[in-house]
């Protein structure tokens, strides 16, 4: 697989460095991250990933707001959806939104690297 230009968007630092360390080492390139909803739509919109690690609960918009944003004005987008336990019911509106999946924090590398592997496969 050739190196994805990924947007990671998480109100966490501990999470966007974490991911971040992951991305890098299956050898992608983390172009942007962004701590809100709002945020993320207005990165997608300067210059578009290849990929989107979205959190769900965020201040601002939420995980799934953003999404159905940014599927509204990018049909083709590929998000996928880092949340923790317990929030699955909140997982299927993003899907519905137009995730094309989710992974569980804490975030496992074969999990996230299944997913990608799955999207763009």
């Amino acid at each position: 697989m050739h190196p994805l230009k990924v947007l990671i968007v998480d109100d966490s630092l501990l999470t966007v460095r974490t991911l971040t360390a992951m991305l890098k080492d299956m050898g992608h390139l983390v172009v942007q991250t962004a701590g809100t909803g709002a945020l993320a739509l207005e990165a997608y919109r300067a210059s578009p990933p290849d990929l989107v690690t979205m959190d769900i609960t965020m201040p601002d918009m939420d995980g799934i707001q953003a999404t159905s944003s940014i599927i509204r004005e990018f049909p083709g987008a590929k998000i996928i959806m880092v949340t923790s336990h317990g929030q699955e019911g909140m997982v299927m509106k993003a899907v519905k939104a137009g995730a094309k999946g989710y992974v569980l924090k804490p975030i496992k590398p074969e999990k996230l690297r299944d997913m990608i592997a799955r999207i763009f496969n």
